[in-house]
């Protein structure tokens, strides 16, 4: 792992859900850029290799094992992060859990379950850290959703995509809510799925097309973290 041209040395950030995925690129991109890190998933053995591979780079990294979709688990992650690093400035709420079954055959735990991780899990984290990090006098929250949810659909996944949307509409209130606390609530939407996104290009969108990696999301983490960004809030900013 490479270091950043980003410098946040002396920041301090939790990730949530960040053991794979986009979760995993964003913790090593903040890692690799001089942040001290906490690695937390339902799996802890994938946090702990994520934190093996940030230190890699000298950075200092822990694991911690939590169900962000419980209060009080939450709540705990938050107050072992805050003792373990100093404090937090920064979160990134990565969790994701993805069903596909379809609208006439999802069952109730499935559609539940999406519900919990992907949106209270969310919320928890982002309420519960937003007072640490008013008191400590501000910070960037980063919410990870599914650009499906802005303006496009999938062959299936009804429950994923609900969850998805009221994220990006959770990101939007906030950040207008915790302004004046000197807390930036903004979102990152990569895709899910190649084909979805071709789709999406192909019916009306003025973007460039361009390949994309996880690695992507975490060039925009970056950004939404650092200086250059200090006056962008309550923007979705689809990794395209």
């Amino acid at each position: 792992m490479t270091r950043s041209a980003v410098d946040l040395n002396g920041c301090r950030a939790l990730l949530t859900g960040a053991g794979s995925g986009y979760g995993r690129e964003i913790a090593l991109a903040l890692a690799g850029s001089g942040a001290e890190i906490c690695v937390n998933d339902i799996n802890i053995e994938r946090a702990d290799a994520v934190v093996i591979q940030a230190g890699e780079c000298g950075a200092h990294a822990i694991a911690l094992h939590a169900d962000v979709s419980n209060r009080f688990q939450a709540a705990n992650l938050i107050e072992r992060t805050r003792d373990a690093l100093g404090g937090i400035d920064i979160l990134v709420n990565a969790v994701e859990v993805f069903h596909p079954e379809a609208l006439l055959t999802i069952d109730e735990w499935n559609w539940r379950r999406q519900l919990e991780m992907n949106i209270s899990g969310a919320f928890f984290c982002l309420q519960l850290t937003a007072r640490v990090m008013a008191d400590e006098g501000g910070g960037s929250i980063i919410n990870v959703i599914a650009a499906e949810a802005l303006d496009a659909t999938i062959s299936a996944g009804i429950g994923y995509l609900a969850s998805q949307s009221a994220l990006a509409a959770m990101t939007r209130q906030a950040a207008r809510e915790l302004r004046s606390k000197g807390i930036r609530v903004n979102a990152i939407a990569p895709w899910r799925s190649e084909e979805s996104r071709r789709r999406f290009f192909q019916t009306g969108s003025r973007r460039d097309v361009i390949g994309y990696t996880h690695q992507d999301a975490g060039g925009a983490a970056l950004y939404l973290c650092s200086d250059a960004a200090r006056s962008v809030n309550g923007q979705v900013i689809v990794v395209a």
